[in-house]
């Protein structure tokens, strides 16, 4: 194999440049043991896909600095880092420091996995001499190679942190790490800085995410370019990220599980996973940043076929529902995610501080879409007119009650003017409300009727549902013929998660302000002056657990009289979500933005044709 003719000296000189990548090496010198991995043999980047473009970024001729993997289980990660060890052993020798959680782990990591790698790969055995020899090099915690040194530690020893300054520096759970270790602070920070006079350093972080707010892995996710694996439905083609909402089984037969493609709605068996693995493609949802830091999320909904399904996914949901604390170790272990605290709700008097400047019924810079959630009362219909942008970050835009009897037609013909308006953009462009959402809890047979007078596109009646563990189902028809048969093309009613939005719209709530000159965090949450009333109504109702014959559950309960903001504020966000607003990709909000006047962009298919379908 051949390698740079640069030379690179043991203290950290010029970097090589290889001609392989890593995933290359891999492919070419990587082989598996028989004693660490349950395949063996010649390693396969074929097998997941989705680790190719993580390790390439790993490799020294990429720009980018650090790498964060924010994983489930079952998906590769670990062999991931045990390549790119691999690859610097054999292609860009340099000091490198491995820090797992602790000193005993590392050493059970040393044994169980890098000896065997080292073991069963000729060209690194050719590297690291015999650790039977004397004065070999290699010992439990240290591996020797030509211009190179592997040093492996545990973030709860300071010693440890300090030994080595270090050009490669892999992290592996480190979300698992102590807070502070040794009185000299966290164990992250006191690594990276170990690797701070390496011009072309490289730093690798994994782990499973643990608790919102807390989680290193997460926290060091949002401020990468955030990418996320976009793989195609083997019907309609269409890409989009797998997500557990999209899990779909028989009542109580969770064995019986499938993946259904939110686009055409059609059913993916397991035995499709490897074409749409092979055929995905990586998208950084976050892309201006400084192209340093690469961000990967990836939950086991990945995970290759043979290793972990979307049926075990299932039956382990539904025995995590009955304890919350294995509810939260699903979603940390399997779907990547961090799992958010039962506390209290928002508090409504910062969130009445917080008040911005931009004027009630106007849209402000950023807002490409319009979304109005509508909440039907006996005497009044309340509703929120929300912007969103490209980050998921909201505007509200107005909050009003159209008064008068539900039951007559008066407040209705206010709905319709309001459906009507159009907002401005600074270009002269007027912006529609893309979608309406009308609660049919109440009144339920005159939303209905209202409904079916209206555009599906345009306006659709929901239901809340407060124990699905989606934000939007799918639709049912509610007209029927006389024979009693439900007409297909009749009145649809799409059931939504209100507890799943409302937990989402409390984390978004609590996020705050970021500092002069940074962007909003995703979900941002922005106001005009509304007065107090308006944020007690959002803030209205708290989460918590309750035991019921033996078994705990989440209920949400009002804390105050009237919630009506908070209803209006979610069915809005569910109707962001039935025009597509989570699955869109750059290219889709580059293309709304040209047809808004907004950015220059080559012709192409209108967004809202491609994707505003019912």
């Amino acid at each position: 194999m051949k390698k740079s003719d640069t030379s690179k000296s043991f203290s950290g000189g010029l970097t090589p440049t290889p001609t392989l990548t890593v995933s290359e090496w891999a492919d070419q010198n990587r082989y598996l043991s028989k004693r660490a991995s349950a395949e063996s043999g010649l390693w396969r980047t074929s097998r997941t896909p989705y680790l190719k473009e993580i390790m390439d970024c790993l490799s020294v001729h990429s720009p980018v600095e650090k790498v964060v993997f924010k994983k489930g289980c079952q998906l590769g990660a670990t062999e991931l880092g045990l390549n790119w060890l691999g690859y610097i052993i054999d292609v860009c020798p340099g000091p490198t420091l491995l820090v797992n959680p602790t000193v005993e782990m590392a050493k059970r990591s040393s044994k169980q996995r890098i000896d065997p790698m080292i073991d069963e790969s000729p060209v690194l055995r050719s590297k690291i001499s015999d650790p039977r020899s004397r004065d070999s090099g290699n010992t439990q915690l240290m591996k020797e190679f030509p211009n190179g040194l592997l040093v492996m530690t545990g973030a709860n020893s300071s010693v440890g942190l300090r030994s080595l300054p270090a050009q490669f520096l892999f992290m592996d759970e480190v979300d698992a790490y102590p807070s502070d270790v040794g009185m000299e602070g966290d164990p992250v920070s006191l690594a990276e800085a170990r690797t701070r006079t390496f011009p072309r350093r490289k730093i690798l972080l994994v782990s499973t995410p643990t608790i919102e707010g807390e989680s290193r892995i997460d926290l060091a996710y949002q401020e990468s370019d955030q990418r996320k694996y976009y793989v195609p439905c083997p019907h309609c083609k269409e890409k989009q990220v797998l997500k557990w909402e999209q899990v779909k089984w028989p009542k109580d037969e969770p064995e019986k599980a499938f993946y259904e493609c939110e686009h055409c709605q059609t059913r993916i068996e397991e035995h499709h996973k490897p074409e749409m693995l092979a055929n995905g493609v990586w998208i950084a949802t976050r892309p201006n940043t400084d192209g340093k830091t690469a961000g990967f999320h990836l939950s086991s909904l990945y995970s290759p076929l043979g290793w972990f399904s979307w049926k075990e996914a299932a039956i382990l949901w539904k025995r995590s529902c009955v304890k919350p604390e294995l509810i939260r170790t699903f979603k940390n272990t399997y779907l990547g995610e961090c799992y958010r605290e039962i506390g209290e709700c928002p508090d409504w008097e910062k969130l009445f501080t917080r008040r911005e400047l931009y004027p009630i019924n106007s849209i402000p810079t950023g807002v490409l879409l319009i979304t109005m959630g509508v909440d039907v009362q006996k005497e009044s219909l309340i509703c929120e007119i929300v912007g969103w942008t490209e980050n998921k970050e909201s505007y509200s835009i107005d909050f009003l009650s159209l008064v008068g009897e539900t039951a007559t037609a008066e407040p209705w013909l206010k709905l319709d003017k309001l459906l009507a308006s159009e907002w401005k953009l600074p270009n002269g462009i007027s912006i529609p409300i893309s979608m309406t959402a009308i609660d049919s809890g109440y009144n339920t047979n005159l939303v209905y009727s209202y409904v079916r007078t209206k555009p599906a596109s345009r306006v659709m009646a929901i239901k809340g549902m407060s124990t699905t563990h989606y934000a939007l189902g799918h639709p049912t028809a509610v007209d029927v013929t006389l024979s009693g048969r439900k007409v297909t093309r009749g009145t649809k009613v799409w059931p939504v998660g209100v507890n799943f939005l409302k937990g989402e719209l409390y984390s978004w709530l609590k996020l705050d302000r970021p500092k002069k000159g940074d962007d909003y965090p995703s979900g941002f949450c922005h106001f005009p002056q509304y007065d107090e009333e308006f944020f007690k109504q959002l803030t209205a109702e708290e989460l918590t657990r309750k035991v019921h014959r033996g078994y705990s559950k989440y209920i949400w309960h009002k804390i105050r009289p009237d919630n009506h903001a908070l209803d209006a504020r979610v069915y809005a966000r569910a109707a962001s979500i039935a025009i597509g607003l989570d699955r869109m990709t750059l290219k889709d909000f580059e293309t709304l933005k040209a047809e808004l006047g907004l950015e220059s962009h080559s012709k192409s298919i209108p967004y809202f044709e491609k994707v505003f379908k019912f």
